[in-house]
């Protein structure tokens, strides 16, 4: 039985899913404790129409990585799908503990649990729309002991759903930990995708959490205030070089109006399409092996139902 990818309108086929971007945010409204409101994409119009900016460069399908204490709205995200035609993938879980609700310190990892599957099997946020991964984090160089609790409630989750993991990684540290406490819980890794993980830009690095199975994932394209693109670049070679072309991702996380074109921003979602991708075939990357970042290596990830 083939295996299908859960979206925001229905499961699909993992053939059904298309050119992917693997981490992006089109709506986000993080707690009241997050002064800096540039994070808060609230405007349905402005988000709508970056989508089909998306769609209109050929994107297919997107991984919405907001979660629960940052903002979800699962309703928005529907209608945004319908509008546009294209897949919408959404999350539950937690982002980092600075966000996390007063609930997650007084249930039991057994109560968060239920929630999360809850959200994968039966709808988020009073909607039918259910979620597609499960997602955890943690903080810059440590694990807070409320980021543990949250991640072996999503292991525990994953082991009742199939649904595939994303972890957030502050400043791409602590990734090889974080699957430390996945394994701890019996979570296959193959199902795991790191995030974030060329903000910490160590070769070493990147080959270490592929060899353990999980899918790496890039997300900070065009993102120079870190550094140039050219450092990513490299990073793609290093990974493409050592034959783990299959666990890569890479996405854009666009997720402030200062990155998105519709919110008077940039450079907006057409990015990788028009910019960085072509770019990559000019830096003498293949195209099968493009096509496997950005329709393949989703697909597998995601298709887990």
């Amino acid at each position: 039985m083939m295996k299908k990818i859960r979206t925001v309108l229905g499961d699909i086929l993992a053939e059904e899913l298309g050119f992917t971007y693997s981490h992006e945010h089109l709506w986000t409204n993080p707690p009241a404790n997050q002064k800096d409101r540039d994070l808060e994409l609230t405007d349905y119009e402005a988000s709508v129409s970056e989508l089909w900016r998306f769609k209109h460069a050929g994107g297919n399908a997107l991984v919405d990585a907001t979660t629960l204490d940052y903002g979800r709205n699962a309703s928005q995200l529907k209608r945004m799908s319908l509008e546009t035609n294209v897949h919408v993938i959404a999350t539950t879980g937690f982002n980092k503990y600075i966000y996390f609700p007063q609930w997650v310190n007084s249930l039991t990892i057994k109560e968060i649990t239920q929630k999360l599957v809850r959200d994968v099997t039966q709808g988020m946020d009073g909607t039918e729309a259910k979620a597609g991964f499960l997602k955890a984090g943690s903080w810059n160089q440590l694990i807070h002991p409320l980021e543990e609790k949250v991640t072996r409630a999503v292991a525990r989750a994953q082991l009742e759903t199939g649904a595939p993991i994303w972890l957030h990684t502050e400043a791409g540290t602590m990734g090889l930990e974080l699957l430390d406490i996945l394994a701890e819980e019996g979570v296959d890794l193959s199902k795991v995708a790191v995030g974030h993980s060329d903000r910490n830009a160590d070769p070493y690095y990147h080959l270490k959490l592929a060899e353990r199975g999980a899918f790496v994932q890039f997300d900070g394209t065009s993102k120079i205030k870190y550094y140039p693109d050219s450092t990513r670049v490299m990073l793609i070679k290093n990974m493409l070089e050592h034959d783990f072309g299959k666990q890569l991702l890479i996405s854009g996380d666009m997720g402030r109006k200062a990155y998105l074109h519709a919110y008077g921003g940039g450079p907006g979602f057409e990015y990788i399409l028009k910019k960085f991708i072509p770019r990559l075939l000019e830096e003498g990357i293949k195209k099968e092996e493009i096509d496997t970042i950005f329709i393949q290596n989703p697909a597998n990830w995601l298709a887990q139902f």
